[in-house]
This record gives C-alpha cells, sequence and structure tokens, in this order.
C-alpha cells in the first residue's frame, strides 16, 4: 500500500505477488511485490521488465532470496533494485544497479527508501505500518552463528 497509492496516475504500476516474472535467461519467479513501467496489460501471464523488486524475507526463503533471486533478478536487465524486507524487525537490504555493477545498502527504521528510477522515496517504517515490530538494530551474538561452511 505505501507504493501503490503513490503511483497511481504515475506511468508506474505497484503488482503483487501474483504477477509471474521472467528473469535471467530462462527462469521465471513470483516476487513478493514488484513494480513496473511497461507491459501493464492485466492481461499478461507473465511480464519480462520490472523496474523494482520486493522480497519479504522469511527463515524458509531468506537464503533462496539473498542468493539465487538476487543472482537471477542482477542479471535481469530492467531490474534497477533488489529490496530485501526483514520479517521481524523494520530493516531493508538493497540491491541498487549502478554503472559498474551493483551497489548493497542497509537501511534501518529512521532511513528512507529512496527508489528514483520510479520517483519515489518512501520512509521504511511505512512499509511495517499495522504490525508492532521492534526498532532495534539486531545485536551481533555469536550463538546465533551457524557453523563457519567448509570446503
Amino acid at each position: 500500500m505505501a507504493i501503490g497509492s503513490r503511483l497511481r496516475g504515475k506511468p508506474c504500476q505497484f503488482f503483487g505477488s501474483d504477477l509471474k516474472i521472467q528473469v535471467a535467461e530462462n527462469s521465471s519467479r513470483y516476487a513478493d511485490g514488484s513494480v513496473l513501467c511497461s507491459d501493464l496489460n492485466p492481461s499478461l501471464k507473465i511480464v519480462r521488465n520490472p523496474i523494482v523488486i520486493f522480497e519479504v524475507l522469511s527463515p524458509s526463503t531468506a537464503a533462496k532470496d539473498r542468493i539465487v533471486k538476487a543472482r537471477e533478478y542482477h542479471a535481469t536487465p530492467s531490474v534497477k533494485r533488489y529490496v530485501l524486507l526483514e520479517q521481524d524487525l523494520i530493516g531493508a537490504t538493497v540491491h541498487v544497479r549502478a554503472q559498474d555493477g551493483w551497489r548493497v545498502l542497509v537501511l534501518k527504521d529512521d532511513d528512507p527508501l529512496d527508489m528514483p528510477e520510479i520517483g519515489l522515496a518512501i520512509p521504511l517504517a511505512e512499509f511495517y505500518e499495522g504490525p508492532e515490530f521492534e526498532s532495534r538494530p539486531v545485536e551481533d551474538n555469536d550463538n546465533d552463528r551457524p557453523p563457519p561452511a567448509t570446503a
């Protein structure tokens, strides 16, 4: 809702998780949310030109969202921004396409989510309105870390 209402009357549109997106070479995904500025025909079964992609991280999908999907979205030329929203606290990791590759930003509750490619900047906390979330940073606790990977 934070995005959809702001895009009303503009050339881009927000879509929820029921839109199939062609990514990378021959793969397709259902993102938790996406913004398109072309292919806005509601009868399309699959779209190929998302500009911004949103995924909400959960324990069961976080690794796939951070690694597999990130690679696929990075390989999709139209994607300019890939936003990973934390599920249990206010925070996001944002992959931004740059001229020389990708930049990764980490946002906390007070930060704006800037999306110049669609003409929006939204306070991150707005994405979490409704349920109560902790607005404290995650504490670094070595006991919570998995054992290191071995080669």
